[in-house]
């Protein structure tokens, strides 16, 4: 399905509907770049417990996300022992899934370490993109992929780091949200703003050889469709 034309003259993407949240999300948050460590570790955590669910789900319960989670501040999360899990599971307010509640907690733990000892953790994913958002062009919802193999690439970096739930899905579906890619149908009125105004990352150093041919290989599958 194409970018569909709203009440207010203007396209949009498909999946948001009419849900007045969700057109907002859309129109002011989905594929914006984000630089920011805290506020990308933040939606990493509510991307794996969106894992199952939609993501309106989540969004729904953003706010309560994010009071149960101290803000989401890593250094308060990677303390986390079994009585606040256990409390967190309690809270209705949030999803109430062990596994994750306690994976939120070993995340906070890597990216800590990513932050003490490595790149920092927005260094660490703009690299794979070399500091700027790749630009889709896809026209039909159903030409978006649900994972590429850049995204595999970032799964398997995060989870060799101790990050959790953070498999190829729910990788790429972070990489849309965060503005790695720009995956806005060129039909909707959000992919000419967000593709003609995106800044690199001034945290970002030259990406490796290896991540630019992973980069390459992303674009691919949309290539090879034009041809066909």
């Amino acid at each position: 399905m194409t970018a569909v034309v709203h009440a207010d003259g203007l396209k949009r993407c498909t999946w948001p509907g009419q849900d007045p949240l969700y057109l907002a999300y859309h129109d002011t948050e989905w594929g914006v770049p984000e630089w920011d460590d805290r506020a990308l570790f933040e939606k990493l955590l509510l991307d794996g417990f969106q894992a199952g669910l939609s993501w309106i789900t989540i969004l729904r319960k953003r706010e309560n996300f994010r009071e149960a989670f101290d803000g989401f501040d890593p250094d308060k999360i990677a303390r986390y022992d079994a009585a606040k899990h256990a409390a967190l599971m309690l809270d209705a307010g949030i999803v109430r899934n062990r596994a994750k509640i306690e994976g939120a907690t070993l995340s906070a733990r890597a990216y800590l370490e990513a932050m003490e000892k490595g790149p920092g953790f927005s260094a660490l994913l703009w690299g794979f993109v070399d500091g700027a958002p790749i630009v889709n062009r896809f026209r039909t919802s159903a030409e978006v992929p649900a994972e590429t193999p850049l995204s595999r690439a970032i799964s398997k970096e995060l989870s060799s780091r101790g990050f959790k739930f953070c498999g190829p899905t729910i990788v790429y579906a972070f990489m849309q949200a965060v503005g790695m890619v720009n995956d806005h149908l060129v039909g909707c009125h959000r992919h000419a703003v967000l593709a003609d105004g995106a800044p690199r990352s001034p945290k970002t150093k030259p990406v490796k050889t290896k991540a630019v041919k992973l980069k390459a290989a992303m674009a691919a599958p949309a290539a090879r469709k034009k041809k066909t």
